[in-house]
Formats: structure tokens, C-alpha cells, sequence
């Protein structure tokens, strides 16, 4: 009989404080995580040069891909609340989803998701102009986790973060969203960005691209 969630927290579930590092970028992997109350920061690099590639939330997993593939860990993971994580080695990994059908079911869509996300930001990384590129993202997020406020999306990232979705200096990111937020296309507040009207931020992307395909410049 296949075990409940409850069952899989009270036999494998670990209490983590804020500040432990469960892994670093590099070390070899055993085990993977969910999480069931807390929250996790991923990161790579180092130093000045570190990025946030995320912040997962409880239901979230992440570490799968070492004891899948057998191969060093791609991010480091730091525990930046007080947490409680089941902890899974492959072994116990592959036996859940041979017996659980709607754990297995959670961990394949969870999977599709974050490949539908790699997907876009290679659609991101693709195109050339910073304009473009902003605009893109921005779009996307709405459409795929903004929050509704009032009339229009809340997008809940800060400069950094956007930054670092485009693969642009965050200097060049504020510029493009000073020009949006002149154009009253994406109004900046302290905890993101609120798109009053995603349909408009879609059709300046496409006007932006028919700028590209016939060269007309910025004064054409």
C-alpha cells in the first residue's frame, strides 16, 4: 500500500535552520529534497559573482538531477528559513515512484514545467535587442505566474532577478523599464512590477519585432 505524504515527512523529513548550505555547486549528490515547510535559495558562483536562480517555496523539490544522472551538483543550495525537508536518497527516490502514482505524477509535472522554463529562456537568451529581451520576459512571467491586481499582473521580481533572466547588466535592464514605465506599459513597485494591460505589453513585442525584421531605428 503506498505511503501517504504524511507518512513519507514523519519517516524521512529533517528540521534544517536558516543558514545551512545542504549543498554547493560542485559536490557530488546522494540525495534529493522536497520541501514541506520553508524555504530553499539556489545559487551559482561565488562572490560578486554569484545569480539566484531561485527561491523554492514548500512543494517544491530540487537536488534530483545528481542522483539521477550521478554528476556534481549544478547550484548550491542554502536554507534561507527555518525548514523541513524530506530528504530522499535514490534508492527510496526510485521506490516512491514506483508506488506512489500521484507523487510520480507531481514530480513529471513539475519536470515538464521547468523544461517548458528552460525552453523560454533559451526564447529569451535568443533574441538580440535588450528591448526585446525585457519586454519577452516580462510578458511571459505575466502569463505564466503573474498575480491579478486590480486591472492588471503583478510580477513579482525585483531588477536583479529580471536581470539575470535576460542575461543583461541591471543598469541596462533599469533603462529599458524606464522607457516602459514612461510609455505606462509596466509601472515598477517595491515588490516587482504591475503590467497594467499584458495585451499591450504583447502587441509593443511585436512592434518591436517588425522594428528588427525592416531595420527601422529608434528615430525611423
Amino acid at each position: 500500500m503506498p505511503m501517504k505524504e504524511s507518512e513519507l515527512f514523519d519517516r524521512f523529513g529533517q528540521e534544517f535552520p536558516v543558514g545551512t548550505v545542504l549543498f554547493r555547486e560542485g559536490d557530488s549528490g546522494h540525495e534529493m529534497y522536497v520541501i514541506h515547510a520553508g524555504q530553499v535559495r539556489l545559487t551559482r558562483g561565488k562572490g560578486p559573482l554569484e545569480q539566484t536562480l531561485a527561491v523554492l517555496p514548500p512543494g517544491e523539490f530540487f537536488g534530483e538531477m545528481a542522483i539521477v544522472n550521478d554528476r556534481p551538483r549544478t547550484a548550491t543550495a542554502t536554507v534561507i528559513e527555518d525548514s523541513r525537508l524530506l530528504v530522499l536518497d535514490a534508492q527510496t527516490f526510485v521506490t516512491m515512484v514506483k508506488n506512489n502514482a500521484e507523487i510520480a505524477l507531481r514530480i513529471i509535472k513539475k519536470l515538464a514545467a521547468r523544461l517548458e522554463a528552460a525552453n523560454t529562456q533559451v526564447d529569451i537568451l535568443l533574441r538580440t535587442e535588450p528591448n526585446h529581451r525585457v519586454v519577452f520576459a516580462l510578458r511571459t512571467q505575466a502569463e505564466r505566474d503573474g498575480k491579478p491586481e486590480g486591472p492588471g499582473v503583478k510580477v513579482k521580481w525585483t531588477v536583479a532577478i529580471l536581470a539575470q533572466r535576460v542575461g543583461l547588466p541591471t543598469a541596462e535592464v533599469q533603462q529599458v523599464l524606464d522607457r516602459l514605465a514612461k510609455a505606462r506599459l509596466v509601472t515598477p513597485e517595491s515588490d516587482g512590477f504591475l503590467i497594467p494591460q499584458v495585451g499591450r505589453l504583447q502587441d509593443y513585442l511585436e512592434f518591436l519585432e517588425v522594428k528588427e525584421k525592416f531595420g527601422i531605428s529608434e528615430d525611423g
